[in-house]
């Protein structure tokens, strides 16, 4: 293990458990990323070996057959996870932001009768927010959820749903407009459904249908698909907190731990794009010696080094402020921003030095030329973190009088 992304402050249990992950990105990850990486193919042995190690649960209350660890010791071992392969950190991550708006804002039913066997990777989790004309424009989501009885009625058309075939349970964000009167805010006529469903393509219930693996530049293995709702019924014990209306608020309390986590893969993308740039560049000759040995080498490694540092100074004290108990989508959205654009410099400079061979599909840096980008887009792109932190900037230093 290098100097760099060292985490002062650890305890012994944080430590063996990252110490533990690392080990086993070396071993089980690293060694077939690349080769599963370029099929396309599911990791169903990661994702065992993964679940006996307990990662689908590190964060889930013992209580409820978890690790109960913090944000922050989960956002370390996806880090080291997402340095072995970024896809694998999205598998788990789709998986504990669900798990986490249960255990926040779920009804004391709903977390007995999931979170133990989403801790123990039975039930897996995926989350529905975005649509096909949506974009970043949450508020504007046309899925509507009307009552019926007892139950509610699904309709409408989700977009980009990591873990949408693998997964058996689906936060989806929907648009109820019950007991709102007209010209309600948009965002508070909002309701969080979970849908329960069978693993698989097709119509897999009633009303429910995932056409199939969306086709990716990058981010392979994953599962990212389409969901269409036509007509689906959920009971209404299946509005996450009982309530309907808080739909909004639970999805944002999630994706902002999620930008963590974000935050969290560019920097493991980023420590992998370093050791291979650093590696290669002391092996490579030319002009008489080793690349490493040349000035424009060296200024292009302190650089990337710098950025890896800076990155995940910046994840962990975004992880340790929500730990806290305070309020973080300043911290989270700057840590998300920076993360991801010092990933994608880290990760274009380690190709660089790599010459004509970055461009071959035998250098792990080819993969991570591909990956890096999904990383400005996730969980909100570079542009909405830097209008969220510009708002709470704005608000933490308003001029007074």
């Amino acid at each position: 293990m290098g100097r760099l992304a060292q985490t002062e402050g650890l305890t012994d249990i944080q430590r063996e458990i990252v110490s533990t992950v690392r080990d086993f990105v070396d071993k089980e990850i690293i060694p077939v990323a690349t080769e599963l990486e370029h099929r396309d193919e599911y990791p169903t042995r990661i994702v065992e070996g993964l679940k006996e190690l307990g990662i689908f649960g590190l964060m889930i209350p013992e209580e409820y057959g978890g690790l109960g660890e913090s944000l922050l010791t989960y956002a370390l071992c996806v880090e080291e996870i997402a340095r072995g392969w970024m896809s694998v950190s999205g598998i788990i991550n789709t998986h504990f932001i669900v798990a986490y708006m249960l255990k926040q804002h779920g009804t004391d039913e709903q977390k007995e009768y999931f979170l133990p066997r989403m801790a123990a990777g039975e039930v897996r989790g995926a989350f529905s927010m975005s649509e096909p004309g949506l974009g970043s424009d949450v508020s504007a989501i046309t899925t509507k959820g009307v009552r019926d009885g007892d139950e509610y009625v699904l309709t409408g058309q989700k977009m980009w749903l990591t873990n949408g075939g693998t997964s058996s349970l689906v936060a989806v964000l929907c648009r109820t407009d019950e007991g709102h009167p007209e010209g309600t805010a948009p965002h508070k006529s909002m309701t969080t459904f979970l849908v329960e469903k069978e693993p698989g393509f097709g119509e897999v219930k009633p009303g429910l249908t995932i056409p199939g693996k969306i086709d990716k530049m990058g981010y392979k293995g994953v599962d990212t698909t389409e969901l269409i709702l036509d007509g689906l019924r959920v009971p209404e014990n299946r509005v996450l907190g009982g309530r309907t209306g808080r739909g909004f608020y639970q999805m944002m309390d999630g994706v902002e731990v999620g930008r963590v986590n974000v935050a969290a893969r560019g920097c493991g993308v980023a420590q992998r794009a370093f050791e291979l740039g650093v590696s290669y560049a002391q092996q490579r000759h030319t002009f008489g010696k080793p690349i490493a040995q040349h000035q424009a080498i060296q200024f292009k490694l302190a650089e990337m080094a710098t950025k890896v540092e800076a990155a995940h100074a910046l994840m962990v004290g975004a992880a340790r402020k929500k730990d806290s108990g305070q309020r973080n989508d300043l911290e989270a959205g700057m840590a998300k921003y920076l993360a991801s654009e010092y990933c994608k410099e880290v990760v274009e400079d380690a190709f660089r030095i790599h010459g004509g061979y970055g461009f071959s599909k035998e250098y792990e840096i080819e993969r991570l030329y591909r990956e890096a980008p999904m990383l400005l887009i996730g969980e909100g792109t570079a542009e909405i973190q830097k209008m969220i932190v510009g708002r709470r900037l704005l608000e933490e230093y308003k001029i007074q009088g």
